[in-house]
């Protein structure tokens, strides 16, 4: 449990907040470059700014200020967008797919050598989902390995040849065994994590019979994004960003180390599942997510059918639009949330003293990250590091773009 004013503290992000301006001092996902296809400004809503994307005379964009409705819902993209000439312009820059803005103090930080920007553009795709919650709690189940063994418990395994595009829906390594399988019948994993210089490193082991581990390597780049493996072929890298209090988008890249994305399939697969312009899930609160009671009796843990994501939405939108922690009890899996969270406190304090150089990524040796690693192996319990390890060796030797760590 923590003190009602942490948890404003970690949760809010308007002007003036402590966790807002952390979020403020990286680079922050601001719309797709699917949204500017038109050329027309585009309106954004970021960290409680209503903003807009804008087309500059040379040709550029621009996030500017806009001129809100005082009747606008903070997630409503109006037809018609009406600059305020007298509010900030903020510098944006556009990476595989997705306009990121910078909205902070000073001079905007390095990007970071990830495998989702250094990827050409043939093997990212980029898509965004709206969730009706605070970005923190959304962020939190993305570092919490165990409840994919229940939440995305999946009741049949589906041939992985059928499931392109799809998390948890692969094999592990050359195993041939299913990673639904993996989760469903080892649901309890042995969780460490170890701070790195992008934020957290989270090793998920899962000991089988046979004298095997299940390895599962994820990460938290600092300060509000993930990178998963999604499958043997593709990492998840997505951030959690605040549209204000109780809204946020999360915005993917999924990155290809084998062939080019399949973006006409990726596309289509996600937008059966959402609503434009607003990117909001078809399966939603208001109609319960779909749920259906005879598919939760044969196939899936949630009876919400085989999309994760709406998995993940109705978990973290039950929660209410802000998470009440002050009722919460932590356990040994929720390690990660916790180291997570004394990240973003050490961040807050060290703003708030003007320390803004002690925070992770700030300087210019952000642009020598590069991986993070993260994927799927099972090895032989006595050497599963060196197993782990190997099998992303083997999947960037093999990349037909330069993967080298």
């Amino acid at each position: 449990m923590i003190p009602q004013q942490l948890n404003d503290q970690l949760t809010r992000v308007g002007t003036g907040s402590a966790a807002g301006a952390v979020l403020r001092q990286y680079w922050q996902p601001a719309c797709l470059m699917d949204e500017l296809s038109e050329g027309k400004p585009v309106p954004v809503n970021l960290l409680g700014e209503r903003l807009a994307m804008v087309k500059t005379p040379s040709g550029d964009w621009s996030l500017v200020t806009r001129k809100a409705r005082p009747d606008e819902r903070p997630t409503y993209h109006p037809e018609q967008v009406e600059v305020d000439p007298d509010g900030p312009v903020y510098p944006v820059h556009e990476k595989r797919g997705i306009m990121f803005a910078f909205l902070g103090e000073g001079a905007a930080p390095e990007f970071p050598n990830f495998d989702c920007f250094r990827a050409p553009d043939s093997h990212v795709f980029a898509f965004k989902g709206l969730w009706e919650c605070n970005w923190l709690q959304a962020l939190e189940i993305g570092i919490d390995p165990a409840h994919a063994s229940f939440l995305h418990r999946f009741l049949k395994d589906e041939d992985p040849k059928d499931s392109y595009g799809k998390q948890f829906r692969d094999t592990a390594a050359d195993s041939g065994i299913p990673i639904t399988r993996v989760l469903r019948e080892y649901p309890r994993p042995e969780i460490t994590v170890d701070e790195t210089d992008y934020g957290l490193k989270i090793t998920s082991l899962r000991h089988m019979e046979g004298d095997l581990t299940h390895v599962r390597v994820t990460n938290a780049i600092f300060p509000d994004a993930i990178c998963i493996p999604m499958s043997r072929e593709m990492t998840i890298t997505q951030w959690h960003v605040p549209v204000d209090d109780h809204n946020c988008y999360w915005y993917t890249m999924f990155t290809s180390f084998d062939q080019p994305v399949n973006k006409e399939l990726m596309r289509e697969q996600r937008l059966a599942e959402h609503d434009l312009p607003e990117y909001r899930p078809v399966k939603n609160k208001a109609n319960d997510y779909h749920y259906d009671p005879a598919e939760q009796e044969v196939l899936t843990y949630t009876g919400m059918g085989l999309d994760i994501n709406v998995h993940d939405q109705w978990a973290v939108e039950m929660m209410g639009s802000i998470q009440d922690r002050t009722r919460e009890h932590l356990g040994r899996s929720d390690v990660a949330i916790i180291r997570n969270r004394r990240l973003l406190r050490k961040a807050m304090a060290a703003l708030e003293s003007g320390d803004l150089g002690s925070l992770p990524m700030q300087d210019s040796a952000a642009a020598g990250i590069i991986g993070p690693l993260s994927n799927d192996a099972i090895a032989s319990t006595e050497d599963w590091q060196g197993a782990s390890w190997q099998a992303d060796m083997e999947r960037r030797k093999d990349c037909p773009w330069d993967a080298t760590v």
